[in-house]
């Protein structure tokens, strides 16, 4: 009799022990949307960055294009000239003049990383060409010509082997005299002939009066003279 009282209260203690089949169940569910939400979330994740690494090539290829259209340029000759040191920072303030005494010609510039460095807005810094303090390197400035506000380059055509420009920039005066003026088909590129043994000012703008062709303007850089 002992032992049946015994293995009643063993039985009793167990039951009570026993998890119901309804709490099972209702752990197994959480467990189950819970693994569910993990997956779904690495999926979610890889997702995001595939559709990132998509959007960013894109990005990047519409950039590329946007630079091919701006510059138009290249150099018809192998050379490689050191790049001045930029900083980190810059504004959209000019950091330096063109001006031109013949055709009346006294125009800023901006860095060429700024969002005003613009045909449309400004004398455009061309993308790859050298500021003026690098020696044998080629600074690159394209205007428009025409009428209009912004049409900066629009006496251009008066000028003649042996004019003046000069740029300030950085407390210095450059001083430049043309030594080619040449016209090109609007092909989508300008080839730029220079001596790279010189250091040299390139203007480049469309044809005073022709629609088909750009014209190149090559000076040297003469002196060098605190401003």
């Amino acid at each position: 009799m002992e032992l049946d009282l015994f293995k009643k209260t063993v039985n009793k203690e167990y039951k009570e022990k026993r998890i119901s089949p309804s709490v099972v169940a209702i752990i197994g569910a959480f467990l189950t949307l819970t693994g569910g939400f993990f997956v779904s979330y690495n999926y979610i994740q890889t997702k995001k960055v595939y559709a990132y690494d998509y959007m960013a090539n894109i990005f990047y290829e519409s950039n590329n294009e946007d630079e091919k259209i701006a510059s138009q340029i290249t150099e018809e000759t192998e050379g490689q000239t050191e790049q001045s040191e930029e900083s980190d920072t810059y504004t959209d303030e000019y950091i330096g003049y063109l001006t031109i005494p013949k055709i009346n010609l006294n125009k800023g510039f901006v860095d060429k990383r700024s969002s005003e460095n613009d045909v449309e807005k400004n004398i455009m810094v061309i993308e790859g060409s050298t500021y003026p303090d690098v020696e044998r390197g080629n600074f690159i400035l394209a205007g428009h010509s025409g009428t209009g506000w912004k049409a900066f380059f629009n006496e251009l055509y008066r000028l003649n082997i042996g004019d003046e420009a000069y740029i300030t920039y950085k407390g210095k005066k450059y001083t430049y005299k043309f030594t080619n003026i040449y016209k090109q088909q609007k092909t989508g590129k300008i080839a730029i002939y220079r001596n790279y043994n010189k250091t040299t000012l390139t203007l480049v703008t469309c044809t005073n009066n022709d629609e088909t062709t750009q014209t190149i303007y090559i000076a040297e850089l003469e002196k060098v003279e605190a401003e």
